[in-house]
């Protein structure tokens, strides 16, 4: 077992660990009752505090959430394991094993554990993935491996599901190389009554979708979750990981190259530990959103993310996003959205980047001033060391075709006209309330969404639901007060 911190001799048969939102330990001098019991070889029940007892040490108020404490068993030789963790329980961990595959000659020796633990399993073959996952699990752990160097689509390129089986966790590793094998797992993607426990999919769920023809649901975000539950902003796999088991995974082959096989065994660990502990981090998050009531947050949020990874639309005005823009006159800014549109539909049928197609500082000079013929634009792109000269009939083509709602295009320079101070007492009160909740900043409102929120008078789809709730109530007088 790898452990974090310092092991104390307790005379409690049942030791008590957790730390506050600092990172500070509470002391283990509770009696507060279990309100959970997990599998054995976990902790056995969470202990609920009011907060850190209203403050952690150095007197600081502590507005985090209730911390759970996880009350251990009785350590092997007769003590008990007390680390420093994070806000959530700690938990008790599988050590990692090796990996057969096929594809590669060597493998990594498993550590000893007091539960043998599966070896990953390589698999090549839609019939033997097909049959491994015919009982249809509750839920499964996922992840991907994909390029996207040098195509506008993700390249799938590993599969890593997780399975249970009983208390062990059982590692696939796919490869997505082979003959029919995203056609074999797209049924599973496909069903609805099996929870797809992942880490930030945003980009795997779009390669689900190129690779597979479908975006899984119901999706269970173990980095939203964390968020939502005030562990985290933002936070990686490997150290969410660390932050809940103690457990320091390596990142080593982050940029490796995974359309390569065979795959060398450092890969295929670093991969198989990219799922490993998914089902103890839903486990615990789940747990904690439940307490905090917020399970209906993390739904509606994951929902979202599903459905923009399903829309298969162009952004209608991608030039908003685009800081140069604001420098343009309102003839300029609707030329950009004429370019960036058609280098968005262009860049998805050629599957090339984007800036492959026409990079973002040619577009905004060619939507500055306007070539004033076809040979005129041709010199322009002859200057340009990156520009694509054999478009030039498309490129031209797309600046002066009018877009049927170009008109209707918003105003991206309207960041100098607006009220920085107004701007600034929102962003004060989003704070203000993100910290009565122990949320991170961003949580609930973006710098921009705050700024569209003021533009325009209207709450911004991603303000809707449960956030307009929390946050209208606080922010409503400030967008109706006068200048």
């Amino acid at each position: 077992m790898v452990t974090t911190g310092a092991r104390a001799s307790l005379t409690s048969p049942w030791a008590v660990s957790g730390v506050s939102s600092g990172g500070r330990e509470h002391a283990a001098n509770s009696t507060a009752s279990a309100s959970a019991a997990l599998r054995p070889a976990r902790p056995v029940g969470w202990l609920r505090l009011g907060g850190c007892g209203g403050n952690i040490t150095g007197g600081r108020e502590c507005n985090r959430p209730p911390c759970l404490l996880a009350l251990r068993g009785p350590h092997p030789e007769g003590q008990a394991e007390n680390r420093l963790l994070s806000p959530v329980a700690a938990t008790s961990v599988s050590d990692r094993s090796h990996v057969t595959n096929p594809a590669s000659t060597t493998t990594s020796s498993p550590a000893s554990s007091s539960a043998a633990p599966l070896s990953p399993a390589w698999i090549a073959d839609p019939a033997e993935l097909t049959a491994r996952l015919a009982h249809r699990p509750a839920r499964i752990g996922l992840d991907t491996e994909f390029i996207r160097e040098r195509t506008y689509w993700p390249q799938l390129a590993l599969l890593q599901i997780a399975l249970e089986r009983g208390d062990a966790t059982e590692i696939l590793l796919v490869d997505t190389l082979a003959p029919g094998i995203n056609e074999a797992f797209a049924p599973i993607l496909a069903d609805e009554t099996i929870l797809k426990v992942m880490h930030s999919p945003s980009e795997d769920l779009v390669a689900f979708k190129h690779s597979c023809g479908v975006v899984p649901r119901p999706l269970f975000d173990t980095q939203l979750a964390a968020a939502l539950a005030g562990v985290g902003s933002g936070m990686g796999y490997q150290k969410l990981v660390e932050s809940i088991t103690g457990i320091a995974l390596a990142k080593g082959e982050t940029r490796s190259d995974w359309l390569r096989r065979p795959l060398s065994p450092a890969q295929l660990e670093y991969a198989a530990d990219d799922v490993r502990h998914l089902f103890e981090l839903n486990d615990v998050l789940d747990g904690m959103l439940g307490q905090l009531g917020r399970r209906e947050w993390l739904a509606s949020d994951a929902a979202r993310t599903v459905a923009n990874a399903g829309d298969d639309g162009i952004e209608r005005w991608p030039h908003l996003s685009m800081r140069n823009a604001q420098f343009l006159d309102a003839m300029a800014q609707r030329h950009l959205v004429r370019l960036l549109r058609w280098r968005e539909a262009y860049a998805r049928e050629s599957d090339r980047p984007r800036s492959w197609i026409l990079d973002n500082e040619l577009a905004v000079t060619l939507a500055r001033k306007l070539p004033a013929d076809r040979q005129a634009l041709q010199r322009e792109l002859d200057a340009h060391p990156k520009a694509p000269r054999k478009l030039g009939d498309a490129i031209w083509q797309a600046l002066t075709t009018a877009l049927p709602d170009e008109a209707d295009a918003p105003d991206a320079g309207i960041a100098e006209k607006r009220d920085k101070n107004r701007l600034r007492r929102l962003q004060d009160a989003v704070a203000a309330r993100s910290a009565e909740l122990g949320l991170s900043d961003g949580i609930l409102a973006s710098r921009r969404h705050l700024e569209s929120l003021l533009d325009h008078g209207q709450w911004p789809d991603a303000l809707a639901g449960w956030r307009r709730e929390v946050l209208e109530p606080v922010l409503a007088p400030l967008i109706e007060e006068k200048h």
